[in-house]
């Protein structure tokens, strides 16, 4: 027979006072039954020892027990009071508790005999606690009956969709919460994306760049023959605007979907161009070097410059630099990873770094390169040489030095799709310094002032031949 929901809340609250009273009355040395069936017996105490593990019947029919434990166990009758219309209250037993018996049979109840008061409305409950509802979990009050909760939300990314959970269930990585956190929802895949604002408008710059850079290699190789483009080899003048061309380039595999290709791509083609670039400008700040040393009598210097050993520098160092992003691939590659913390309800594509330290390594010898390039320019701005940049290398240095030492820290406090940003724009923001600082005066001379794009130009501020007879 199904019980019905009033009768199963009667069924419990009745169970749930047996057992407490059952409880109080284990450690009484004195029990004493419902409705005058009354059996004293004497303090545990003063039994003899023949009598524990006894059990008997007393006048009423109740069994006694006697345990080992001197604990004294009884029948207990269930009694609900009758409010007759002449004033009088009737007692009626309705059921029975009994320890002896199964657990799922200690109680025996006759709902059909429970008559409640007139103005009793409502079934009594059998808990002290009120339900939990969805996105809450049940925690058990400390010192209570286990019918007395607290009802306590359920914590990040974990929900409950039923009443009265004992424990909240933790959502996959791939979902998360809802704000009621009562259901797990699927996250949407995130990225920097070139159809969003900021994707659109770092791809922009970098193709930007990139062109304009290639501009300024086709004005150089169209100018090869003037002394400004001459001076200071114009060999590495080519190389370091070909690697900036690849270093803006380079930034755009940072943008869109990430995959293990791009990830790869990304830090050693980003390792590699920098290095090309940064060697490029430490060889033209050693060959302005020379090239004023060897003017002073004495030195022994000319067949350095003679040689071409500036050049040198440049497969020197970008060697180190691939054998650095070989053993970082060889070890601990980056790959594409998830990021579930950035942003509510997106899951964020990045490229993990894999290795910190190989990817610190290469930054870090980077960062050995411009200090070395700084330092060879800033001893050399001085020196009293015609077309000398040296002093415009020490600025472009200075520009490309104070980009990335401002990187770092942004990078680390930033996550997600900022971090892939930041990145992004301190690749750009670096490259276009040494293209500006270095480039941009030599084709103002080019194109603007081409009266002075001679030898002795910067001294007379006419070329002999372009002089007019008066």
């Amino acid at each position: 027979m199904t019980m019905s929901a009033e009768s199963y809340n009667i069924y419990n609250a009745v169970y749930a006072v047996a057992h407490a009273l059952h409880e109080m009355l284990l450690h009484q040395t004195e029990v004493q039954t419902i409705e005058n069936r009354k059996e004293t017996v004497p303090s545990p105490a003063q039994l003899h020892p023949f009598l524990k593990n006894t059990q008997f019947q007393n006048a009423a029919g109740d069994q006694v027990i006697l345990d080992n434990k001197r604990k004294l166990e009884a029948e207990y009758d269930i009694v609900n009071t009758w409010n007759i219309p002449q004033g009088l209250d009737l007692k009626v037993k309705i059921g029975q508790f009994s320890p002896f018996a199964l657990h799922d049979h200690q109680l025996s109840l006759s709902e059909d005999l429970v008559e409640w008061a007139i103005e009793t409305t409502e079934p009594v409950l059998s808990v002290c606690s009120e339900s939990c509802g969805p996105g809450f979990r049940k925690s058990l009050q400390e010192g209570k009956a286990a019918c007395c909760f607290d009802c306590t939300p359920c914590s990040v990314n974990e929900m409950a969709n039923g009443t009265d959970m004992e424990q909240c269930v933790k959502c996959p990585d791939h979902q998360y919460v809802n704000t009621q956190r009562n259901q797990c929802l699927i996250r949407a895949a995130s990225f920097l994306a070139y159809g969003e604002p900021l994707g659109m408008a770092l791809a922009c710059m970098a193709l930007g760049l990139s062109t304009l850079t290639a501009a300024v290699l086709g004005v150089f190789v169209k100018h090869h023959k003037t002394p400004i483009v001459k001076a200071n080899n114009q060999a590495l003048s080519y190389i370091l605007l070909l690697s900036l061309i690849f270093c803006f380039l380079c930034s755009l595999l940072f943008i869109g979907r990430p995959n293990t290709v791009t990830c790869i791509l990304q830090q050693t083609t980003f390792g590699v161009a920098f290095t090309v670039a940064i060697s490029a400008v430490l060889a033209k700040t050693v060959t302005v070097v020379l090239a004023f040393k060897v003017t002073i009598p004495g030195r022994r210097m000319r067949w350095l410059l003679v040689s071409g050993a500036p050049n040198f520098i440049i497969p020197i160092c970008t060697l180190i630099q691939v054998t650095l992003c070989g053993i970082w691939l060889g070890t601990y590659p980056p790959f594409i990873d998830t990021d579930t913390h950035s942003e509510h309800g997106h899951l964020i594509l990045v490229c993990n770094k894999g290795s910190l330290i190989a990817f610190y390594c290469v930054l870090g010898y980077l960062g050995s390169l411009a200090l070395a390039s700084f330092t060879v320019a800033f001893l050399a701005r001085n020196l009293p040489d015609t077309f000398n940049e040296a002093k415009f290398l020490t600025f472009s240095m200075l520009v490309f030095c104070s980009v990335w030492l401002t990187f770092l820290p942004v990078y680390h406090s930033a996550d997600g799709k900022v971090m892939v940003a930041v990145e992004v724009f301190s690749i750009l923001a670096s490259s276009a310094g040494l293209l500006g600082c270095i480039f941009v005066p030599k084709c103002y001379i080019i194109l603007i002032r081409p009266d002075i794009n001679c030898v002795h130009g910067f001294r007379d501020r006419k070329c002999p031949g372009q002089i007019k007879p008066s």
